[in-house]
């Protein structure tokens, strides 16, 4: 059992006995496919193939049928290597009845692209994009609309880079998170329990990774002293102003309202569009049910838009006091630039 040559034997059979099952489940039934691409460790292609149907009892059956090395990332070439992969099976084209991808360039458009490609083949098999995802797209470039928030986003991805680059920053940042919790529960100020307070750290966000943005922020706005503690760290360590990397200026930032402010409004408005995004990856979704989340959700921002704005400070407002940070009096008179 300890030969390599047996294992990849095992493997491969077990692999086989998966499929034929698969195939067998799939019959003479239309099915619909999923299909995504990414890079692997070895930093090559990889294009993953789920299909998606009917069993016999009316059940809809999502399986992953195939993993496949590309060489070729563009429309035709995909196109090709989906054919081979579906044909290897014993699949026909001609039951493709739906195909869905995450709109990647090459994956969608009017001409020359992969959808319409496949349609040449199955001339039935419609294009959906991946709601969740589109969903995600369209939150993210919205909020990007507005310059404040569109440096918010830019602001983000540098401080994870400065925070975690390095080994010795990343566990510094473990570090000081834990002995913060515990300096906090022995204060009573939270509860410990099964489950709760585990180990984290701040991944950078992506746009087409449903969540992550929210994911980051939430992270970070748990642990904010301790970002603030380990970009302190960074500041005095470094040997030159140049080798500071504008970390600085990331400190100077991190301590002042308006950046608390992006950062409460954006956590409320991701909070409020991830639900939506959650439900809409459901396997087994309830149209009806989908439609009144929408809606939900549409009242939801709605609302926020137009009576959020004394909640959202007070909630940014809380947050500096909380982390003392300097907040100024509204209510003071701003000399104009003439006096």
């Amino acid at each position: 059992m300890i030969c390599s040559d047996i294992q990849k034997d095992l493997a491969t059979t077990c692999g086989m006995e998966v499929t034929k099952v698969i195939k067998n489940g799939i019959g003479d039934k239309n099915f619909s496919i999923l299909i995504d691409e990414a890079r692997d460790c070895s930093i090559k292609e990889q294009m993953a193939v789920i299909v998606r149907f009917l069993d016999d009892h009316g059940v809809l059956q999502e399986r992953f049928l195939a993993i496949k090395h590309i060489t070729d990332c563009t429309s035709i070439g995909i196109k090709e290597t989906l054919v081979d992969v579906l044909e290897y099976h014993g699949l026909s084209p001609s039951k493709l009845r739906c195909q869905g991808y995450d709109g990647a360039s090459n994956m969608r458009g009017e001409f020359n692209v992969l959808q319409n490609l496949v349609r040449d083949e199955a001339p039935y098999a419609f294009y959906v994009h991946c709601f969740a995802h589109q969903l995600q797209l369209v939150v993210v470039t919205v909020a990007q609309c507005s310059p404040a928030i569109a440096d918010f986003f830019n602001y983000i991805p540098l401080i994870v880079t400065q925070v975690c680059s390095s080994c010795k920053r990343k566990d510094a940042l473990l570090v000081k998170h834990q002995d913060e919790l515990l300096d906090l529960m022995e204060n009573g100020k939270i509860s410990a329990g099964t489950g709760l307070h585990q180990e984290s750290s701040i991944t950078r966000p992506r746009d087409t990774r449903c969540g992550s943005h929210l994911r980051t922020l939430f992270h970070i706005f748990s642990m904010w002293n301790t970002v603030a503690d380990v970009l302190g760290i960074v500041v005095v360590d470094a040997r030159e102003h140049t080798c500071q990397g504008g970390t600085r200026d990331f400190l100077k930032k991190h301590g002042m309202l308006g950046i608390c402010i992006h950062h409460v409004v954006l956590k409320n408005l991701l909070s409020n569009t991830n639900h939506l995004s959650q439900a809409l990856q459901r396997k087994n979704q309830n149209i009806v049910e989908a439609m009144r989340l929408i809606l939900d959700v549409k009242e939801s921002l709605r609302d926020m838009r137009d009576n959020g704005c004394e909640s959202l400070f007070c909630q940014a407002k809380n947050f500096c006091e909380t982390h003392d940070i300097d907040v100024p009096n509204m209510d003071d008179l701003v000399g104009t630039m003439d006096q």
